[in-house]
């Protein structure tokens, strides 16, 4: 039996409390009482750091338009005075954003919150009911978007402005300004700064209460990280990122929000296509990107890499999914001088929870890294509802300066997500190595019932990408009246394949215990998935046709 001891193990665990606790060095905040918006934290921290006006700080890769700093900073203020004087705006007011990324929406989205209006973007391939419902949530007073996409929206107080349109030209390039409305305005660390949408995966899509302390303390670890690599260089070289995710997705805008904290440089895409980033990295030296594990998987099967020079590429941030051991091992033996680190987040906890750091830990495989600087954790029993040590699997529940203020006009939801004492529970079911390092399991909702065993997909999907003629796999639940569900895969094989499902079935049965074998196989054009990367199982669930069993 473990011994009792009040002090934190070497996995921060305390067995007094049952609580995790973080191994990273807290990071200070600024008082939880000071007015202080997110944008205004990031844009103060970038102005103490020495940099040229002239410095890019976003590229458009589809259209080559580039943005200096010093033109982002201008055209923020010139575009918050506008709204401000233009329209009768109140603080915490909520904005609604639906537009393919532009240069304009880092603007547009720092504008905003600096204003003390809520930002909510939305995804803009999203169906009519989909923004319906997104809009009926979010009730917002106001619209931005494009002559492509405006028509998804209703009649809103103030209307939609076009982003296209030379009104909101207009808006970004006033000069005579009178600085002090902006000043004046006072926000609350408090306040809801941004109404970002769950996936969705297990259900309607809720909107998730991000305050701007949440952000802040989210920027607040990416600055102490920057200080620390700083420390022992004067001129230390300024990350180029190549923005894989989009910035209505946690993932894309805390990163944007951290990108411009840290004065760096971004190149964005109007729309994803695997050979033009990598031609993208090619042209603007690319040395950093935040990716999916879909994406890390096409780095892997791919042979258009060979034709690119990727030399420039230092790090993936991967994150929004589970990333399987196997794959990160070939990503690693094929770009044995690219870092690839591993994080965990939800929208629900800002897009961080924890994270790998540096190469000694990168060499762990299959960990999403240790727990965020000022976050605690717990592993929960889903049947008893007792804590767990590590090495024991239960649902992760998180407590932090990032999580969420709650699901906006959902209180059943909210309270089911987050306990009296500020928990949120997961849904994820994972274990703490005995060095404080997480393991993802799977998704609680998502396991398959084998008879009296549970089988976590995720484990099965990992196994399926390391086969060379499959190039994506995905395993749901598929009734069956003797042991109540089987797993079943999805498969996509790889151009000229002739793989069977006979030879898909024998690929797993020699590598796992027999209640986790896949028994029945489907193959398919491509898996559906989420912008994060998310397999939306709930599409395949649906599918029928094309089956086979062995």
């Amino acid at each position: 039996m473990a011994e009792r001891n009040p002090s934190r193990s070497n996995a921060g665990f305390c067995y007094e409390t049952r609580i995790y606790s973080s191994l990273r060095q807290p990071v200070p905040l600024p008082p939880a009482d000071q007015p202080l918006s997110v944008a205004e934290y990031c844009l103060s921290i970038f102005s103490s750091i020495s940099t040229s006006g002239a410095t890019p700080f976003a590229v458009n890769a589809t259209t080559g338009q580039t943005l200096s700093y010093s033109e982002f900073v201008s055209q923020v203020r010139s575009l918050a005075y506008c709204l401000k004087k233009r329209y009768s705006l109140s603080q915490n007011d909520v904005a609604f954003v639906l537009s393919p990324t532009s240069l304009h929406i880092p603007v547009l989205f720092f504008a905003l919150m600096s204003l003390g209006i809520i930002v909510s973007p939305a995804n803009p391939l999203g169906s009519n009911s989909e923004i319906a419902h997104q809009v009926q949530l979010s009730k917002p007073v106001i619209a931005f978007a494009t002559s492509r996409t405006s028509h998804k929206i209703p009649s809103l107080k103030h209307g939609t402005i076009l982003l296209d349109s030379p009104e909101f030209l207009y808006f970004l390039t006033q000069s005579n300004i009178d600085g002090n409305i902006i000043k004046r305005i006072k926000v609350n660390q408090s306040d809801s700064a941004a109404i970002l949408y769950s996936s969705g995966t297990t259900g309607r899509v809720k909107g998730v209460m991000m305050s701007h302390r949440n952000l802040i303390a989210m920027m607040a670890g990416i600055h102490h990280y920057n200080t620390i690599e700083a420390e022992g260089s004067d001129n230390p070289p300024r990350s180029v990122t190549f923005f894989t995710v989009p910035l209505f997705h946690v993932f894309g805008f805390f990163m944007l929000l951290g990108a411009v904290l840290s004065a760096d440089t971004v190149v964005l895409t109007e729309r994803f296509e695997f050979a033009e980033m990598l031609r993208a990295i090619e042209k603007y030296k690319i040395t950093f990107m935040p990716v999916s594990p879909p994406l890390v998987l096409a780095f892997v099967k791919s042979n258009l890499t060979k034709k690119f020079d990727l030399s420039s590429l230092q790090m993936l941030g991967c994150g929004g999914a589970p990333l399987g051991r196997e794959v990160a091992q070939l990503f690693n033996e094929k770009f044995p001088n690219v870092l690839l680190l591993q994080g965990y987040g939800l929208t629900e906890t800002g897009g961080g929870a924890t994270n790998v750091l540096g190469p000694e830990e990168a060499a762990r495989y299959g960990t999403v890294g240790r727990l965020a600087e000022n976050m605690e954790a717990k592993i929960v029993d889903p049947e008893t509802g007792e804590s767990l040590p590590p090495g024991q699997r239960g649902e992760l529940w998180l407590r932090g300066p990032t999580v969420m203020k709650g699901y906006l006009g959902d209180e059943k939801a909210t309270a089911e997500t987050l306990d009296s004492e500020g928990w949120l529970k997961t849904g994820d079911i994972c274990y703490f190595d005995t060095e404080g390092f997480l393991y993802i399991v799977d998704r609680l909702k998502e396991l398959i019932k084998y008879k009296a065993y549970q089988v976590p997909p995720a484990e099965l999907e990992h196994l399926l990408h390391s086969h060379p003629e499959i190039a994506d796999a995905a395993v749901i639940p598929y009734p069956d009246e003797e042991a109540g569900q089987i797993p079943m895969a999805y498969i996509v094989r790889n151009p000229g394949s002739s793989l069977t499902a006979a030879q898909t079935m024998d690929f797993i049965a020699k590598q796992v215990a027999p209640y986790k074998k896949i028994r029945r196989v489907a193959f398919i054009d491509s898996i559906p998935k989420n912008p994060a990367g998310k397999i939306l199982r709930r599409e395949l669930v649906n599918h029928t046709g094309g089956l086979s069993r062995l």
